[in-house]
């Protein structure tokens, strides 16, 4: 679709669709330990290509369009600057891949961009790695719902990626707002949620996969999986940031990985 551009991996050699945080500042060190980088190998190296979820010491939650090319991946947790090693990082190579059944690599805008990684081993879990607490299934968060989306993407489109994690302030969008023919239209399904659209603040190439972070009761839940933006850019006005809605896949992500 045109219209439409993987919020997606983020690849300096390999052409691609990318995403990350645009008009974000930097997050606290580990304030969000449940946010890993997705990396790939290429030609001697591994380069941060999407972000993703911890729900399970060893499995990641990350988005579909991540991890549908032929590509060897390792999950780091733990991480702050990605290009720095701190100490705090807990490294597993991705033992399986299991992308949504209805996933369609030529069709983002149908949904179902949600996939499950086992990693090789186990993560200890600490102050600096910690498992994400997913939503109740069917939870639908009201128009402007505070919301922050992370991630190590683009800090402006068609720029570089951020060595840091950034956080950026993203309030949910209604699907009523966000399917209207000013916003996404059509494009945009009742399994996703939109968040941001202010023209300012947005995911980019490189956040893919990564968390749509909202407090219920105190407790942050990972509401969203980033999945895409406009191909204009990513901080389009009233062309929010597209999240797979999590709470439409509990029983999914449940069978998948216990």
């Amino acid at each position: 679709l045109a219209s439409l551009s993987p919020a997606g991996r983020c690849s300096e050699q390999l052409p691609d669709g990318v995403q990350r945080v645009v008009g974000g500042s930097q997050a606290q060190a580990h304030a969000w330990p449940s946010q890993i980088s997705l990396q790939y190998y290429y030609s001697g190296s591994w380069y941060h290509t999407c972000g993703g979820s911890l729900i399970r010491q060893n499995w990641v939650m990350t988005a579909a369009h991540c991890v549908d090319s032929n590509l060897s991946f390792r999950v780091v947790a733990g991480d702050h600057n990605i290009d720095q090693s701190e100490g705090t990082e807990q490294i597993f190579t991705v033992s399986k891949i299991i992308i949504h059944p209805s996933w369609n690599s030529n069709n983002v805008a149908a949904g179902y961009d949600i996939a499950l990684l086992r990693l090789s081993g186990s993560v200890t879990l600490n102050s600096y790695v910690q498992l994400a607490v997913l939503p109740q299934a069917g939870t639908v968060l009201a128009n402007n719902y505070p919301c922050y989306i992370t991630g190590w993407g683009l800090t402006r489109t068609n720029g570089q990626l951020s060595s840091v994690l950034l956080q950026a302030y993203l309030p949910v969008v209604s699907y009523q707002t966000c399917s209207s023919s000013s916003y996404w239209g059509s494009t945009v399904k009742s399994t996703m949620v939109c968040a941001g659209g202010d023209g300012v603040r947005s995911g980019c190439q490189g956040d893919s996969g990564g968390p749509l972070n909202c407090a219920v009761n105190g407790v942050y839940q990972v509401h969203g999986i980033t999945s895409f933006v406009s191909s204009l850019g990513c901080n389009v006005l009233r062309k929010p940031t597209v999240f797979t809605r999590v709470s439409a896949y509990n029983s999914w992500i449940n069978s998948v990985s216990g």
